[in-house]
């Protein structure tokens, strides 16, 4: 037998010579840069390099609560209590007060708005009886959503030799926030908190800036440098962005806007085809008919630059003709889809439908066509 690659003319006739996207440099020493949907990665400096991630890993830390409010394991209108270890601790503040006890829903808002390490230990003491227990809860959850390299000693992001991430799986969990918990999210966007009568504001700078930003969280120690996850939503597309290891405040202002407006310019979503959705026909070998539909089980969205989109081809790649008989749902074939600048993006293909066997004269006269004119194409 023979190999075909058939291609899907509606979306491969488009030879016009492009351009590839303009390269992008910034000043941060880590950053990532990728589509939520796709999870396409846009712009990458160091992802996978160990990192400190400062107060951005108290994106875990609401993670770790909001999944406990989702289970059911606590409320938000649930008050823990302020340990004398929690009021101690340095750093960026809620300003709990000793002995006292405070809402789950305030707690939540001092960590996610206030960056409160206090917030942070009162929520990990009152879920997991120890700050301790409860990283070592983060971390084998981290290791759960994908997140192979990135480990938790607190819950607040404060300085330590194993308290590491890196910016692609701070990226990953951003992802996992937005899309688990679209109830809870909210409380990203939040300029804002008061608590005992001291108002804080988010220092997530892009959400002053009315470019779409509606999360997620800031660090900054010696160690790290200024660093930002975020996300940041025009229309039906999200970006999520880390950068980490920039020198100032408005490095990290400045260079996250400029990365998430290249991102949203250079590359498009293009929505190629729809589950269940007809892509080609493929040749089947000794079948009652002689070709079979073959389809998606997921929808195909795929990020690519602007200017590669005129340039994409979309291939159906398989051995054959496919042997009958064949069932509804076999993977028979494999879409390709390639563009300059990008890696190139597979999918298997499934018979849409069923395809039975020739009898035993059907197949004979169907193998002596085959050996004096050669396989039929769809």
């Amino acid at each position: 037998m023979r190999t075909f690659a058939a291609v899907a003319a509606a979306v491969a006739l488009a030879l016009t010579v492009a351009a590839p996207a303009a390269a992008f440099e910034t000043q941060a020493e880590y950053a990532i840069l990728l589509d939520y949907d796709t999870g396409a990665v846009l712009f990458e400096k160091q992802p996978d390099d160990l990192m400190a991630p400062a107060s951005m890993s108290k994106i875990m830390t609401a993670y770790m609560v909001f999944e406990a409010l989702r289970d059911g394991r606590v409320s938000l209108e649930d008050e823990l209590p302020v340990s004398e270890t929690a009021w101690r601790k340095g750093g960026s503040k809620m300003f709990v007060e000793v002995g006292k006890r405070v809402g789950v829903e305030d707690l939540l808002r001092g960590i996610i708005v206030q960056s409160g390490n206090d917030a942070c230990i009162v929520v990990a003491e009152g879920l997991a009886g120890s700050e301790e227990a409860f990283a070592r809860a983060m971390t084998e959850r981290a290791r759960s959503l994908g997140m192979t390299r990135s480990t938790f000693v607190n819950a607040t992001g404060w300085p330590d030799p194993n308290q590491m991430m890196t910016a692609r799986e701070l990226a990953i969990l951003a992802r996992a926030m937005i899309s688990e918990f679209p109830e809870f999210y909210h409380y990203y966007s939040e300029k804002t908190f008061t608590f005992n009568e001291i108002k804080q504001g988010n220092r997530n700078p892009l959400l002053y800036k009315e470019i779409g930003a509606d999360g997620l969280k800031t660090g900054h120690t010696e160690e790290s440098g200024y660093g930002l996850t975020a996300s940041v939503k025009r229309g039906d597309r999200r970006l999520v962005m880390v950068v980490n290891g920039l020198e100032s405040v408005r490095a990290r202002s400045e260079e996250s806007e400029k990365l998430v407006e290249w991102g949203f310019r250079e590359f498009g979503n293009y929505a190629l085809f729809e589950a269940g959705e007809p892509v080609d026909e493929v040749a089947v070998w000794l079948g009652d008919r002689g070709t079979v539909p073959v389809v998606l089980r997921d929808d195909l969205t795929v990020t690519l630059p602007r200017a590669a989109r005129q340039k994409m081809t979309v291939k159906v790649v398989y051995d054959g003709p496919v042997p009958a008989p064949l069932k509804k749902g076999t993977e028979v074939a494999t879409l390709v889809v390639e563009a300059p600048d990008t890696l190139p993006i597979e999918r298997p293909l499934y018979a849409l439908d069923p395809v039975g066997q020739l009898d035993f004269l059907g197949r004979i006269t169907s193998a002596a066509g085959y050996l004096l004119w050669g396989p039929s194409q769809p």
